[in-house]
């Protein structure tokens, strides 16, 4: 177990038996830059991935008592917090609407160093957005995040191999939308195979 594991242990457990609510607060502030970089990334958008952040906390607060300590908390949270994604996305397919321009949202000088270190080339964002949620969030996990595939497989309750192939596939698409799969572009690709 490592450090950061056996302290989360120790403040979920102060938490759920003490009612120590700055135990609660100390495990958000260790894992909400972590987990706001895991929502922006999978619902490639800063206001919903904001929102999906503060739904993930008010479960993990209402439903601290169901931990049960079978996995890391960071993994049970990572668990929460792709569960509350998904729901946002199949919510948004039913209400498409245009977000607002950038510039009307107002600067949040604390986000802006999150923002920065977590921003991806623009086309790769893009492609993210492209790909099916299932697929974007074994990528995100896996290769955004260094997140091993065993704590994947726990927090998304699917077997590792589905997550290997959700890797493997999601990587492919992506290769495949920025043209770069095989090291060849679509057009180069058409060449070489003619």
């Amino acid at each position: 177990m490592s450090f950061r594991s056996a302290e989360d242990a120790q403040l979920i457990s102060s938490f759920v038996e003490g009612g120590d609510r700055r135990a609660f607060d100390e495990l958000m502030r260790a894992h909400e830059d972590r987990v706001f970089a895991v929502c922006l990334r999978i619902l490639s958008n800063r206001e919903a991935a904001l929102d999906a952040v503060q739904e993930t906390f008010i479960t993990v607060y209402r439903k601290a008592q169901q931990f049960s300590g079978a996995s890391a908390f960071s993994t049970w949270l990572y668990r929460i917090a792709v569960n509350t994604c998904y729901d946002q996305l199949r919510r948004s397919q039913r209400h498409l609407a245009q977000p607002l321009p950038d510039n009307n949202d107002p600067a949040d000088s604390r986000s802006e160093e999150t923002l920065q270190s977590i921003e991806l080339r623009p086309d790769l964002e893009r492609a993210l957005a492209d790909l099916a949620p299932e697929f974007r969030v074994a990528v995100v996990l896996s290769d955004l995040e260094g997140l091993p595939l065993q704590t994947i497989a726990e927090a998304l309750e699917v077997p590792i191999g589905t997550v290997k192939s959700r890797v493997f596939r999601g990587r492919r698409l992506l290769a495949e939308q920025l043209r770069n799969f095989s090291g060849l572009s679509a057009h180069q690709r058409d060449e070489h195979d003619a």
